[in-house]
């Protein structure tokens, strides 16, 4: 129907409540239930929520917004032409984000169609959004179709958004813009983007349950006889032990039931108590990546008695951890270590530098130790992966009633529970730029005011700081701000990455070895010669933490006491075997006396051919002496097309 037409209809409709005839069915099915629920059609604002509840709901679908940046981003760009912007919404309808073309977002105000805004059919009548949530399905309201007047401004199309496991309605992408701005491709980009966000959530649900795997898979051999549930974050079973289908009381759809209200339903702090309660004996481990719970595994025990021994020690206070617990006798490690001993002896701000994996926590926890703020408390927060809501609260705390759902007498926030102790701030420099400013007065006054309280409570905390950023490149361009990192950084501590650590691999290793045999009460393994190889060529893009992490799967998943090259990782076999380590190559072209080219493959062809020449087609002295394996030799040869093919 053309828009007159529709207009004609609803103004009989209002008039005499005569049925919507020739309305597509959504529209006449919601016109009815708007009039049923005495919706008034010269209602022109829909609900507009305060900063503390936009909060709240921005902070509940975390996973959501994430997923949905990225196109959210592009919206800004292709939606600024067509005078259109994108909406995504939760459940209820709330509006958790807007983009597009800021003049139009901008106009959108006037009938509350911007975050914090609740577009459901029972508070605005018939619109996009709340008739998608009813339907279930896509669907286009044009301009009249809208119940109430003033929304008929609009033209807009929606569809709902649903997770990839259970198809739980989790939002929904609307387009929208003015009437005349109509465009028929909306629908077609509304369902392409839900896609895409649906596409989205499915890949990290799927990374997710990889990482809980392969925890389970590396504490495994800890708890070999229990009965073991890996439960995801929403509460589905990504995996059960055999004795643990045959243990559990409860059929399997019961089970997974119950698993969502336990976990799925309750906040993380609520899990353990809640698996408990329901298993007698149980322990749960929560897993996290980036400070962000994934799940976790619940271990029924069968007696307490037998619960292992670090089980029993995860449930007790972290204990202190000193310098002479970091590991390497490298030159750089020593001068590191004193430099950062000498540091902890006063409370300045210490900027603790280094790549990903380097043992960033495991220095500021040394320093702690050794600090005058040694018996105080050591707080730690990752400022990066949470919304910028969420940093907030964990950092600066809430009085009570400060949002829908908070606690009702407030809680203390990281600063506060850090007083008299040491403040961590992993990934300081993915803090946004608006909390930089709030940091930097608490850090310059001693005094922290909880979100929604206007009285300070003064705190007593020394900062330690960590990045694996350039935070002064950050503040020439704009992102960090200046005054606030000569506030955080008075000293500054680069750990240094693991490749720059001579020597200090093979005893890293041996120490991750002889700590996983402890947890796991067997004899320490040995490394086979090969193996140690390895470890020493590999290049460790992950650092230290992935060291121990390959440390620790090969010794839970052998059978032996001997760590062979079956046992490592693919990447380790594929780093040694596929690549001329630079080492070698350097050694064999000062052999050769050779001029080292500009181009590094140039001049690992001719070293190589050069090697094969001096050794009369000997292909096994050639690869000895170049220090590579006789296969990565051949790949070499056929990569560069020579038929020199010796003994």
């Amino acid at each position: 129907m053309e828009q007159q037409a529709i207009r004609a209809a609803w103004e009989r409709f209002l008039a005499d409540g005569s049925g919507p005839a020739g309305l597509p069915r959504p529209v006449a099915a919601s016109w009815e239930r708007s009039r049923s629920r005495g919706i008034s059609a010269a209602l022109a604002e829909a609900p507009l929520a305060e900063e503390p509840e936009i909060f709240r709901r921005r902070s509940l679908n975390v996973a959501l917004l994430n997923t949905a940046r990225p196109a959210l981003e592009r919206s800004s760009l292709f939606l600024a032409e067509a005078s259109s912007m994108m909406i995504l919404t939760d459940a209820n309808g709330f509006i958790i984000e807007t983009a597009g073309d800021p003049r139009v977002v901008d106009h959108g105000h006037r009938n509350h169609l911007q975050t914090g805004g609740l577009w459901d059919e029972r508070v605005i009548g018939t619109n996009a959004i709340g008739t998608t949530l009813v339907e279930g399905r896509p669907t286009e309201i044009r301009g009249a179709a809208h119940f109430c007047e003033d929304v008929q401004r609009w033209t807009c199309a929606a569809t709902p958004v649903r997770h990839p496991l259970d198809g739980e309605l989790l939002g929904v992408v609307d387009i929208s813009g003015p009437v005349a701005s109509f465009n028929p491709q909306s629908m077609a980009l509304a369902v392409s983007i839900g896609q895409e966000i649906e596409a989205g959530l499915h890949r990290v649900v799927k990374v997710e349950h990889e990482l809980l795997l392969r925890r389970f898979v590396s504490k495994r051999s800890i708890w070999l006889n229990e009965e073991i549930l890996v439960v995801d974050r929403r509460g589905f079973l990504v995996h059960v032990t055999e004795t643990a289908k045959r243990g559990t009381d409860a059929a399997p759809d019961r089970l997974t039931g119950e698993l969502r209200r336990l976990i799925g339903a309750a906040g993380q702090e609520l899990w353990a108590d809640n698996c408990r309660r329901r298993f007698p004996n149980a322990s749960l481990e929560i897993v996290e990546s980036d400070g962000a719970a994934l799940g976790c595994l619940i271990v029924m025990h069968r007696s307490r008695s037998r619960q292992p021994a670090a089980a029993l020690q995860r449930e007790q206070a972290e204990p202190e951890i000193g310098f002479d617990r970091i590991l390497g006798e490298s030159l750089t490690m020593c001068e590191t270590r004193d430099r950062a001993r000498k540091l902890a002896a006063n409370n300045l701000p210490i900027l603790i530098e280094g790549e990903t994996g380097v043992g960033k926590e495991l220095f500021a926890r040394a320093i702690k130790s050794a600090s005058s703020v040694a018996g105080g408390a050591f707080v730690p927060l990752n400022c990066g992966g949470m919304p910028r809501d969420l940093i907030a609260s964990e950092l600066f705390g809430y009085a009570k009633g400060a949002f829908t759902g908070a606690d009702e007498n407030g809680r203390a926030g990281k600063i506060e529970q850090a007083d008299g102790g040491v403040l961590c701030l992993d990934e300081i420099g993915e803090m946004p730029l608006d909390l930089q400013s709030y940091l930097l007065r608490v850090l310059e006054d001693g005094v922290v005011y909880r979100i929604g309280h206007h009285v300070g409570r003064r705190v007593n905390i020394r900062v330690l700081s960590m990045t694996n950023r350039d935070l002064l490149a950050e503040v020439k361009a704009g992102r960090f701000r200046r005054d606030l990192f000569y506030r955080i950084a008075a000293a500054r501590i680069r750990i240094p990455p693991l490749r720059e650590r001579d020597g200090d691999i093979v005893t890293l290793a041996q120490g991750f070895a002889e700590a996983a045999a402890v947890r796991q009460d067997r004899p320490v393994p040995a490394f086979t010669p090969e193996v140690l190889e390895r470890l020493r060529r590999y290049s460790w893009p992950g650092n230290v933490r992935e060291l121990r992490n390959v440390v620790d799967a090969a010794i839970a998943l052998t059978d032996s006491n001997v760590i062979g090259l079956q046992d490592l990782p693919p990447e380790l076999l594929e780093d040694a075997s596929t690549q001329l380590d630079e080492r070698h190559a350097s050694r064999a072209i000062g052999l050769l006396g050779a001029t080292a080219s500009t181009n590094l493959k140039d001049t690992e062809r001719a070293t190589i051919l050069a090697q094969i020449e001096a050794c009369g087609g000997n292909l096994t002295e050639a690869a000895r002496r170049l220090g590579i394996a006789r296969s990565t030799l051949y790949l070499r040869l056929k990569t560069y097309g020579s038929g020199r093919l010796g003994r």
